[in-house]
């Protein structure tokens, strides 16, 4: 449909800074846009000439631009002035009119051919910018089409639209082809080197790192603090201190000073691998150096020491920083609270919250979340309104997850489901956390049906959702005794490539063994197995307790092999299921032999073993029962055929 347009885009600042000459020579007539008349009229020679552009000018006539394709003629003109540079802002706008100009248009040939006809000259610039917007617009699909029409048009790609190739191919996954781009590049810079280093450290490629940063040092190239202090980092989460020590050398070697950044990122790698007194050791050498700790020094330690079980060095850290004159910030205690909850320490985590007041800090969302965690795992859920009492928090995307984690938890999951939907109704974009106390709280109420057609909602309108909404669906059906429509998603999940664990398969093979259809279940396993998925610990007691419980006697010889292997510490409750499977199903020549070898090996708890001789009419004291356990392992004859070692493979 044909439409009339007036050229009354252009704002008065424009006008005004055109000389009366020029005024008079400026279109005003109407035209017709769909036949291009005229258009070309406004960018000639002798047309706006003597307009000194500034971003604000460009900007108003952006916006005032009925027609996207105008706006970007007018954009790409704007970029030829001498002395002009686009702005953050302008790009920004641009990014909406070119994803509405290729949403019609649907490729680039056919956008560069629409500028054509209203009288661009197309040049290597018109692709450079189109590059930069879809860059920044984060289609990059675009990108590569943008970049391999420049080829097919004649212009020869320059180095900053090889850099910008290079980014995408890195955030779309592709590192080796990133990596090719910049060994392929004519004339690389120092923004090509660092664009590389940046992705990789980010993808956690440590060794496309330090092939990169070999030809980076090679090529005359030096990174600066903050480059390296990125590789450190990426070196120190991946638990590769050596290859941090030698950056430190380059480092040296290049003259590049140790900031406090540098230290408390080495000091970190340390307390990641448990090592808290070499990381204690750092900041002693750091002192030395000269250079001293911050707050954030201090909470890393004080992390590291909490997280490995020693809380009286952790709170030694603590008095020690506040000594130093170091007012905690409220980072420092968020860390507390959290790290303290952790490893159970409540009580602690609820004194370091009543505290704040006393440090002039005002808890915030973050303070708020950890705090409920802590409620949540001490299970003291009446704490919560005394100490939140008169507490202004602002309720955002954390604050909601927390909750409706603590209402499912305190036995309201009428109120998460209330909560869900008053966060929905705020505009709050729900995540998987939200997901997953919506599903538990609609299970809490019984609203078995309403639940599973929310997540039929979720996989069907989400992408990225993950293990644990497709595990609590799984294990809630399983509870609610609904075991077919369970395995039915389960299986489903796998067709569809959905993101799976060793929970959500655990659930699954839990729910077939309880169904009695313990054939499913061990098919299942070796599945698990051959997705690379193990069980930890809790799943292995889980599953041993079933397959005893179901007498399924192959199944509990591989597990037992399995835990042997793994070193994997049993429960009583499992020894118990255990014994009682190995009596019942006579699936072993020496039950005892057995339990006690498993007992020598650290898998089975001492009162297991103490039950287990009282129940041979041993009297043991409870004082002496490690003696004589260990004197008890005489009873085993190491005569006998039967090695230790292959006694659970000898089982039947």
């Amino acid at each position: 449909m044909s439409w009339r347009y007036k050229w009354s885009f252009f704002p008065t600042q424009i006008l005004n800074s055109c000389s009366p000459r020029h005024f008079s020579s400026l279109p005003t007539v109407c035209f017709d846009v769909t036949d291009r008349i005229r258009t070309h009229k406004l960018f000639g020679r002798n047309n706006l000439k003597h307009i000194t552009l500034t971003p604000q000018i460009v900007q108003s006539t952006l916006v005032n631009c009925t027609s996207d394709l105008i706006a970007l003629r007018f954009f790409i003109w704007c970029a030829k002035q001498r002395n002009y540079f686009h702005d953050k802002p302008s790009f920004d706008y641009m990014v909406s009119v070119v994803g509405r100009l290729t949403n019609r248009y649907t490729t680039v040939g056919k956008i560069v051919g629409e500028l054509e006809s209203v009288g661009l000259v197309v040049k290597a610039q018109t692709f450079l910018l189109l590059l930069r917007i879809y860059w920044r617009a984060g289609m990059y699909s675009m990108v590569f089409e943008t970049f391999e029409q420049m080829g097919t048009l004649g212009f020869e790609p320059k180095t900053f639209a090889h850099n910008v190739v290079m980014d995408v191919l890195f955030k779309v996954g592709r590192a080796d082809a990133g990596v090719g781009v910049l060994k392929e590049m004519k004339s690389p810079n120092f923004l090509s080197y660092n664009v590389a280093l940046t992705n990789l450290c980010k993808l956690n490629d440590l060794v496309n790192a330090k092939d990169v940063l070999n030809i980076m040092l090679r090529e005359g190239y030096f990174p600066n603090v903050e480059t390296f202090e990125m590789l450190l980092s990426c070196c120190c989460k991946l638990g590769r201190l050596m290859e941090a020590f030698q950056l430190l050398g380059v480092m040296i070697t290049l003259g590049i000073g140790f900031s406090v950044n540098t230290w408390n990122i080495l000091i970190d790698g340390f307390c990641r691998l448990r090592q808290p007194h070499m990381a204690f050791y750092l900041l002693e050498k750091m002192v030395r150096s000269c250079c001293y700790p911050n707050v954030i020094t201090y909470t890393i330690l004080f992390k590291g020491f909490v997280e490995s079980r020693m809380i009286p060095w952790a709170f030694n850290i603590l008095t020690t920083m506040l000594s130093e004159g170091y007012a905690p910030d409220l980072f420092l205690c968020n860390v507390l609270i959290n790290t303290l909850s952790n490893v159970g320490r409540y009580d602690d985590a609820v004194d370091v919250f009543l505290s704040l007041p006393k440090w002039n800090l005002v808890p915030d969302s973050y303070t708020f979340s950890s705090l409920l965690s802590s409620i949540c795992y001490s299970r003291k859920f009446n704490l919560l309104p005394k100490l939140v009492s008169g507490l202004d928090i602002e309720a955002d995307l954390v604050v909601y997850n927390s909750l409706l984690n603590y209402f499912c938890k305190a036995g309201f999951p009428h109120l998460a489901v209330e909560l869900y939907n008053d966060m929905i109704c705020r505009g709050i974009v729900a995540d998987n956390y939200s997901f997953v106390g919506l599903l538990t709280g609609l299970f809490g109420q019984k609203r078995v049906d309403d639940a599973v057609n929310v997540y039929l909602g979720i996989v069907m309108n989400y992408t990225g959702v993950d293990a644990h909404v497709h595990s609590v669906i799984i294990d809630e059906l399983l509870k609610s005794g609904k075991c077919h429509i369970a395995i039915k998603f389960f299986r489903r999940a796998i067709k569809e490539n959905y993101q799976l664990d060793a929970v959500s398969f655990t659930a699954a093979i839990s729910g077939l063994v309880e169904s009695g259809r313990t054939a499913e279940a061990a098919a299942l396993y070796a599945q698990m197995k051959d997705f690379g998925l193990y069980p930890n610990a809790h799943m292995h007691n889980l599953l041993l307790c079933s397959f005893c419980a179901q007498g399924d006697i192959k199944m509990v010889k591989m597990l037992l092999q399995e835990i042997i292997k793994a070193g994997v510490q049993l429960k009583y409750s499992t020894f118990v299921r255990l014994r009682n499977c190995l009596i019942k199903f006579n699936l072993s020549k020496s039950p005892f032999k057995l339990l006690l070898y498993l007992w020598s090996l650290g898998l089975m708890p001492d009162e297991a073993i103490h039950e287990l001789l009282l129940g041979l009419n041993l009297n043991i004291k409870s004082g002496d029962a490690n003696h004589l356990l260990r004197k008890s392992y005489l009873f085993v004859d190491s005569s006998s055929s039967d090695d230790l070692p292959d006694v659970a493979a000898s089982m039947g």
